[in-house]
């Protein structure tokens, strides 16, 4: 599949809490995500609530914000950095219900 040269910047919205036994492999899938983006010359922006997850490692994306990930951060948040694209498959639930809210018209920016 060709780059997309139309995309620029991507927030990848990280899996939040995780309990032992819980959601690591969404914290895996989002650190090779970051990998990945980057190596093919994306800036990539993280959101994550847990500070204590390998993909909020400062070396993985250009900017990191730990932050709760509700609505409203998660608004402020692309109000700030205008992501040209969010990445939310690799964040598990959390992110997958954020996402579909906005793209629903059920989020609305302010």
């Amino acid at each position: 599949m060709p780059k997309r040269t139309d995309i620029h910047k991507i927030l990848i919205i990280g899996s939040g809490p995780i309990i032992i036994g819980q959601a690591c492999e969404f914290d895996y899938s989002g650190t090779q995500a970051c990998k990945a983006l980057r190596a093919d010359g994306y800036e990539t922006i993280l959101v994550n609530s847990n500070p204590a997850t390998i993909m909020t490692d400062p070396e993985l994306a250009e900017r990191t914000f730990i932050e709760p990930l509700t609505r409203d951060y998660l608004e402020k948040i692309i109000a700030a950095e205008k992501p040209d694209a969010l990445l939310p498959t690799v964040g598990g639930q959390t992110a997958l219900i954020e996402s579909c809210r906005r793209a629903c018209g059920k989020w609305n920016p302010r």
